[in-house]
């Protein structure tokens, strides 16, 4: 089971989730989104929680607004930083979670350390605990057919993209092959190259004489 939550309305539409337990915390982990963002409390036992971006949005786009959500649903859902103030909270983007066979169920590490950002949490604050467990939401997700699902819109907008490309050079090179003709014509019908009525009469030649210099 995965539970859902929204983040503060004034910040946009976000949706904040989290599993159940560390089985659902490894579905999750597996099928991540490129837009997810991950939480936890450093050095200490919490939910896995997750903030998924909009589409085209970087780890540096996160609303302060709705990174305090995110830092507060961690502290409130870690039996031991729940009960402590000042205590830090780590995040950093789903695709620099590492997982290994030799770690246990839930567990993670990082690909890149210096992707791993941090923000201290002074202290509770159930206002913004309380809004966000309003909007709460359980659903049991196939968390699978999701990713799936959201590889094949990507592999057919990809597919669209490049049909696109491909129209637009061919739509430019037959213009280039248009141009370059027209170039070709004019080169033709430059005047300095052409015989005109005047030139005839000024050489003085006959018609009979103009046809056998032409023969």
């Amino acid at each position: 089971m995965v539970f859902y939550f929204k983040a503060r309305p004034d910040a946009g539409d976000y949706t904040i989730f989290m599993g159940l337990d560390k089985f659902e915390n490894e579905e999750l982990i597996k099928y991540g989104f490129p837009e997810d963002v991950w939480f936890h409390v450093d050095k200490m036992s919490s939910a896995h929680v997750y903030l998924r971006l909009h589409k085209g949005q970087g780890f540096d786009d996160i609303n302060e607004g709705v990174l305090e959500d995110c830092a507060q649903l961690v502290k409130a859902n870690s039996i031991q930083g729940n009960k402590v103030n000042n205590v830090d909270v780590v995040y950093t983007p789903w695709s620099n979670l590492k997982k290994t066979a030799s770690m246990d169920v839930g567990q993670v590490g990082f690909h890149n350390s210096k992707m791993v950002r941090t923000i201290r949490v002074e202290k509770r604050v159930n206002d913004i605990v309380n809004r966000l467990n309003k909007t709460k939401v359980e659903r049991t997700p196939d968390l699978r057919a999701e990713r799936e699902a959201v590889n094949a819109a990507e592999r057919a907008e990809r597919k669209q993209h490049l049909r696109e490309k491909k129209k637009r050079e061919e739509i430019e090179r037959l213009e280039k092959e248009r141009q370059a003709e027209m170039r070709s014509y004019k080169g033709l019908m430059v005047t300095d190259k052409m015989t005109s009525n005047k030139d005839i009469a000024s050489s003085n030649k006959s018609l009979q004489e103009l046809e056998d210099d032409f023969m």
